[in-house]
Parts: structure tokens; sequence; C-alpha cells
């Protein structure tokens, strides 16, 4: 009987751990920090995989909630680290890597799962009552914690006071705690993928339908022929859980080391200090974007859609109120408020990203439009 290899995904956080062990301390050389920054990005996606095992067994809502808490952890971990350990202007960089992860889930994520749909099945067909409702929220959410800081004046400069941190921390919360509700448990069926004729096999296949992760990895089994992926054993979901906790401690251990790294290849190639966020946002954003893509390609817009606003959502909704908390123990400001330019790239993206919802189909020109607004986006965070 052969035995089954290890997948690089029971390898990847165990290599990573090593390779913790191994540089912490140390101040890494150029080929070095790249080497570490390749098991970084393993442990990341590694880390998200398990984590869609886990939630996959231990079913909705709670499944989402964990999912997108690991996710969360990463990203948290990846801000506070810079800001503990980072040389630079770090009070903008909270601010700067959720308006990043918005910008690219809206544009980049959502843009490319459009453009691809629609190239493949001459339209993309999605639900518009879910995918408008989760804009939404991402939009009310957005406005509350990166809009609002701006024009409020109880603290000096674009930032909130404390009570007003607390509260929009809060409100955070209690809206991604009621979207979740709302897409896993009372309209779960807004959410899932609507039936075009095209691709109907693809849709008849669907792994996880309001998973925040469609692994790129392992194919869904569906040996009871239900439509829906099999959920783990107990013993390969316990096996996920340790690898995930394995995981999230080498993402927050080798983002540490990474810290003065990320800041030099920024100020070595003369990018502004903002765009470290953008990194940041990249790197956590990367498992999503692969998964969008893959479900776009199977005709699966909803799912698409449901990926890039329910990241959004997370990037925000639980983000923002860990750094809340984390900003306790931060020394210096906690700059929320966007600037002008960002702002104006917020409001267009929002309308964009409306007019396409609405119909509930969408040709390849939304894709592009979207992809053109994720250019803007990353050419002025250059060249501000």
């Amino acid at each position: 009987m052969t035995r089954r290899r290890p997948s690089w995904t029971t390898l990847a956080p165990v290599a990573a751990l090593v390779v913790l062990v191994l540089a912490w301390g140390h101040h890494p050389g150029t080929v070095a920090a790249v080497a570490i920054g390749v098991f970084l990005v393993g442990a990341v996606l590694s880390a998200v995989h398990h984590a869609e095992v886990v939630a996959h067994k231990v079913g909705e809502p709670f499944g989402s909630l964990l999912l997108a808490a690991a996710v969360t952890v990463i990203e948290v971990a990846l801000i506070v680290t810079l800001m503990v350990s980072g040389s630079g202007e770090t009070a903008t960089l909270a601010r700067d890597t959720v308006f990043a992860a918005v910008m690219i889930t809206l544009n980049g994520i959502a843009g490319l799962s459009l453009l691809v749909a629609a190239t493949r099945y001459r339209m993309a067909v999605f639900n518009p009552e879910g995918s408008g409702s989760a804009l939404m929220t991402v939009v009310v959410l957005a406005t509350l914690t990166l809009v609002l800081p701006r024009f409020t004046t109880s603290s000096p400069g674009p930032e909130f006071s404390s009570g007003q941190l607390a509260f929009a921390a809060t409100a955070s919360l209690v809206l991604y705690g009621l979207f979740v509700f709302t897409q896993t448990v009372r309209h779960r069926d807004f959410f899932l993928p609507v039936a075009t004729g095209a691709g109907t096999t693809a849709v008849t296949r669907t792994a996880i339908p309001d998973s925040p992760v469609d692994s790129p990895v392992d194919s869904p089994v569906d040996e009871d022929g239900d439509g829906h992926a099999d959920p783990p054993s107990t013993r390969a979901a316990v096996a996920s859980l340790v690898l995930l906790l394995l995981g999230l401690v080498a993402v927050v251990g080798l983002a540490k080391v990474e810290s003065y790294p990320i800041e030099d290849a920024v100020e070595a190639i003369g990018f502004p200090g903002g765009f470290v966020g953008v990194v940041i946002a990249l790197l956590v954003l990367l498992p999503e974007s692969i998964a969008a893509a893959r479900a776009a390609a199977r005709n699966r817009a909803q799912i698409s859609l449901n990926l890039a606003y329910g990241s959004a959502m997370a990037s925000i909704g639980l983000t923002i109120p860990a750094i809340a908390v984390a900003s306790i123990w931060l020394d210096g400001p906690l700059v929320l408020g966007l600037e002008p330019t960002q702002m104006v790239l917020l409001l267009v993206t929002v309308v964009a990203a409306v007019l396409t919802v609405v119909p509930g189909r969408s040709k390849s020109l939304q894709g592009w439009v979207h992809l053109v607004l994720l250019a803007a986006f990353v050419f002025l965070a250059i060249s501000p």
C-alpha cells in the first residue's frame, strides 16, 4: 500500500516555523529577506487553506467567522508588527492597509472575476440582492471607519477620539455579525451561485457556497451527490486546526522578522511609505484572489463576489476593532481618515460597483472599468 505524500499545505507551516527559529533576532539581508518572504507567503496560503477545512467541518455561521478571524489575525499581525518594529512613519499604516484591501477587493478581485466570467461565458450572472446587500455593508463600514475621521472635530487631524474609536469599532463588529447571520442563516439562498445553463457542471460542484476561500489545492469531494462538498473527517479537521495554529504563529513571527526589510525595500525603490500598506493587503488577499478567479472561470460569479465583498467587509469590520484594541498599547496616534485623493477613489469605486451590481449581470466592460480603477489606485499610491 502506497503512503500518500504530505501536501505542501502540510509542509508549509512546519517549514515556516523552522525558518522563523533560524531567523529570529536577526536583521536579514536582501537574499535572506526574499527567501523568508517566500516562506511567509506559503504560511499565509496554508493557514487560510486549513482555516477553510476547519470552517467546513464546524459549519455555518461559525465556519465563516472562524475563517474571517484567521485572515484578520494575519492582517492585524502584519500591521501591528510593522507598527511596533518598523522604523518609518506608522501612524497611517492601518488606514493605508485597510483602504488598500478595500480597493483591491472591490476593484481587483471583483473586476478580475467579472472579466474572466464575462469573457468565458459572455455574461457574468449573479444575484443582485445578495451582492447588493454585501456591497451596502462594505460602503457603510468604509464610511464609518475611513471617511468620518476626516470630518470629526473632537481630536485634531484625521483621528477619532477614544470614544469615537470605540463606537466605530463596536458598530463595525455589529454590522459584520449581522451580515454573517444574513448570509449564512437568514437569507442564504441570495448568496448561492445563479444557474445560467452555461457551465452548470461547475455550479453543481459548489464546494462551500459561502466560504471566503475556495481551496486552490484540493478538489472538493461530493460522494453523496447532494451538490455540496462533503465535510472533512474529524481527524482531518483536528490536523488542520493544529496546522492552522502553527501557520498563524509562523506568520506573526515572520512578519516581525520581515518588518525592516519590507520598509527598506519600499524606501529603496523610491515608493512612499504608505505603499507598505498595499504590500500587506496584496499578501493577505492573495488566497481570495486566486479562489475568486477560479470560481469565475467555472461560471460562479456569485461566489467570486461573495469572496470580494466578504473580504472587504472582514478587512474593515474585524481589522479596525482589533487595531482599536491594540492601539491601547501602541505608542503614537492612529490616523484613520482618508486623504482627499483616496476619498475620491473610494467614491468612484462605490458608484461603479453599484452600477455593476444592480442589473444582476455584467459584461466584460465592467470588469475592465474596475481593473482600471485598481490601476489608478496603485499608480497614485506610488506617485501621490
